[in-house]
């Protein structure tokens, strides 16, 4: 798909599967075991090949379908409405499969990119550790040591999700000595999940859902030398290319989740009623929606705007950092008032709000807290001024 494809039909067309197809089973999809899961799973995978949905995101040369970039993200909007969807349509694996594309060589390139891509196997990523403050990753303990021709990777990661059910983990690790300086000295190693050593000590239920967040212990696991990313040393450069992008579809996906939310709170005011008139006449609820659509519509634009920077060619660190804080807090607050609304149903499983919720929490905290990305952008920010020059909103927009 070229750029200037219709992403308007593309997206409407996702949008259809994912309320016909997906919806119907989420219920039984939430928490269910793995073996459950993937028979519920693959069929929608194979609908959405058949209806050539899968996997739009993913470049050409790798068996995707090549949507652009900017075009990609509006339509990660209609397919973040569903936790599930991104499975079903092959999108679970964008930054897996790129990061394979652009750093991995040889075997690992050959025995995990192509089946990736296809939805045959599923990838994983060892990042944070349990005993360190992962937000600050030059802290991290796991190490990687050559012997011979392999390496030997010891250590601890948590919230390793998907590695029970995943072929690899790409394990991010100390590679160089303490001499090193820290953004320097880690590297991003892959690792077959059925590697000797490679041991899953619990899955990790977060506020009560379970999602296979693993904890994984290596005890001498050994791969090849050739298992590395890229080159030694360049774990933070490529995880900043991975992450970059990735923020940007968790905020569109929160984008998803927070339009569910809306409709589903409208919905209801308009047909509740309580002290003799609808909850819809009610000021207090107007209020709700007021806000709920202010917040909604100011964090798309945000967000849109730091994907058009990024597609330019602009790391656009500022306004990445801006939308993590302010999607996560939007997809929150949205999702907590139409569980006002909803009253005593809203925290029950017979609307997806509950669980929606529980995720919108998890926000704040995952691909780098609130306060890590507050500081940053806060410091970019006043540098700017301190070094002479300034911040013009306006400018940005060039």
């Amino acid at each position: 798909m070229a750029r200037g494809s219709d992403w308007r039909a593309i997206r409407a067309r996702v949008l259809r599967f994912v309320e016909s197809e997906v919806y119907p089973v989420e219920a039984r999809l939430d928490d269910a075991p793995f073996a459950d899961w993937i028979k519920l799973m693959r069929p929608l995978m194979e609908r959405a090949k058949a209806e050539g949905l899968w996997a739009l995101g993913h470049p050409k040369e790798i068996g995707g379908q090549g949507l652009p970039f900017l075009d990609y993200v509006h339509v990660n909007e209609v397919i973040g409405r569903s936790e599930h969807a991104m499975t079903a349509l092959g999108t679970h694996s964008l930054q897996d499969s790129i990061m394979l594309h652009l750093f991995a060589a040889g075997e690992v390139r050959e025995r995990f990119l192509g089946p990736l891509v296809r939805g045959e196997i599923f990838p994983s990523v060892g990042l944070t550790e349990p005993d360190v403050a992962s937000s600050d990753p030059t802290q991290l303990e796991t190490t990687a040591r050559l012997d011979g021709g392999q390496w030997v990777i010891t250590g601890r990661k948590w919230f390793t999700t998907w590695a029970s059910r995943a072929a690899f983990t790409t394990v991010f690790a100390r590679t160089e000595g303490a001499e090193t300086p820290g953004h320097a000295a880690f590297s991003m190693i892959v690792v077959p999940t059925d590697t000797p050593g490679y041991t899953i000590l619990r899955e990790t239920p977060v506020l009560g859902m379970a999602g296979a967040h693993c904890e994984v212990e290596y005890r001498e696991v050994r791969v090849p030398a050739h298992y590395l990313i890229g080159r030694r040393g360049e774990g933070f450069k490529i995880a900043q290319k991975r992450l970059g992008p990735g923020r940007i579809f968790h905020c569109m996906r929160w984008l998803g989740q927070a339009q569910r939310a809306f409709d589903l709170m409208c919905r209801r005011a308009n047909r509740r009623k309580a002290f003799g008139s609808r909850l819809a006449d009610k000021q207090l609820v107007q209020k709700m929606v007021f806000d709920s659509a202010a917040e909604i519509q100011a964090c798309r634009l945000l967000t849109l705007d730091a994907a058009r920077k990024l597609d330019q060619g602009d790391e656009a660190r500022a306004e990445i950092g801006l939308i993590k804080v302010v999607g996560a807090r939007m997809v929150h607050d949205v999702i907590d008032r139409a569980i006002q609304v909803h009253g005593a149903m809203g925290v029950t499983p017979d609307t997806p709000l509950e669980r929606m919720y529980r995720h919108a929490r998890f926000a704040r905290i995952y691909d780098g807290p609130d306060e890590v990305h507050i500081q940053t952008v806060g410091r970019r920010l006043l540098a700017a001024y301190a070094q002479g020059g300034g911040w013009d909103f306006g400018d940005r927009d060039a």
